[in-house]
């Protein structure tokens, strides 16, 4: 397909875990894909072997300051944001500036461009749950003036903003509310307990468990995501859509769960619950099935396997503030 004939993509925080496996699936599907990212969390490595290609193209750009895309674009998938703890908690100012001025330059492209925009929202806007499983009705717990509500609130200002361009202005928006993602590309330094985890155990050491232990997550693989994402992009619906995957586990199962596909002897450590750390996390997904026909199809036990083969290939060249979550 000659590039001036392909629908053209934006995609922000291109350079990020997320980001990087949306523009190989935007490639795969014959999109120009342009990519966007300033670098503050993301990583040119996720995207170098892209840039070969005559239908991908690079900026360097701060979403946070006017955005200039010249000729036309069909879609903007806005996923630039810090995303783990570990960065939102050093830099809560860029946080909140990427999910209120980026998100409202970016509307204002979608608008002039009459594109599509997608934005990536999360389960964080549930907060710590009164309500479980999750569901899109459900608006949240969540401390606006806490250490995480730099993530928090930005997220969910973001979603209330894109709801007023869509109500006031007619731009067509897609928000997804993404759980717990893992998969290859994430950094061994995230914050996250994915990460942690698999770093402390391929080296030997005692993993960090913060509280008891007793707290849950649900594990989503990063195809079975985007899959979710790509999907919900293309349908005609407006309101938010929970994408993550609903196999729920605590964190102390999940530790035992890494050691045993490592092979190392179970060490646990345990430190401080952070605060306001949600205690549970679960999606309901009935949404999902319903309007995208979409469910995972990874399941955690082969989703980790893929993921384990990345970090043993990093693990030896990780900083060592990886172990820090």
């Amino acid at each position: 397909m000659a590039t001036e004939n392909r629908k053209r993509v934006l995609i922000t925080g291109a350079a990020g875990f997320l980001g990087s496996h949306l523009c190989d699936r935007f490639i795969k599907e014959g999109y120009h894909v342009i990519a966007m990212d300033n670098l503050i969390t993301g990583d040119l490595k996720n995207i170098e072997h892209l840039f070969k290609l005559e239908q991908f193209e690079f900026h360097h750009h701060d979403v946070s300051k006017y955005v200039h895309v010249p000729g036309h674009l069909d879609y903007i998938l806005h996923f630039a944001s810090p995303a783990s703890p570990i960065d939102y908690l050093k830099i809560p100012i860029q946080t909140l500036k990427v999910g209120s001025l980026g998100t409202h330059n970016l509307l204002g492209l979608a608008r002039a461009k009459g594109a599509r925009m997608i934005i990536a929202s999360t389960s964080e806007v549930y907060g710590d749950p009164e309500v479980h499983p999750q569901v899109e009705e459900y608006w949240g717990n969540v401390n606006p003036v806490g250490p995480r509500g730099c993530y928090d609130e930005a997220k969910r200002f973001q979603e209330a903003i894109t709801m007023a361009y869509h109500t006031h202005h007619g731009v067509e928006t897609r928000i997804v509310r993404i759980f717990n993602t893992y998969g290859p590309r994430m950094r061994l330094n995230d914050g996250r307990v994915l990460p942690a985890f698999m770093s402390q155990a391929l080296r030997g050491e005692e993993l960090s468990i913060f509280g008891d232990g007793s707290q849950t997550r649900s594990f989503c693989y990063v195809d079975d995501l985007v899959e979710g994402i790509y999907r919900l992009l293309l349908s005609d619906y407006a309101l938010p859509v929970n994408i993550g995957n609903p196999s729920e586990v605590t964190i102390k199962e999940f530790a035992e769960e890494i050691c045993k596909l490592t092979g190392v002897e179970l060490k646990l450590g345990y430190q401080p619950l952070p605060e306001n750390d949600p205690q549970r996390r679960r999606p309901d997904i009935s949404k999902a099935k319903e309007i995208l026909g979409w469910e995972p199809q990874v399941s955690r036990s082969e989703g980790l396997r893929r993921t384990l083969e990345y970090f043993k290939e990093h693990v030896e060249t990780a900083p060592t503030e990886a172990l820090t979550f």
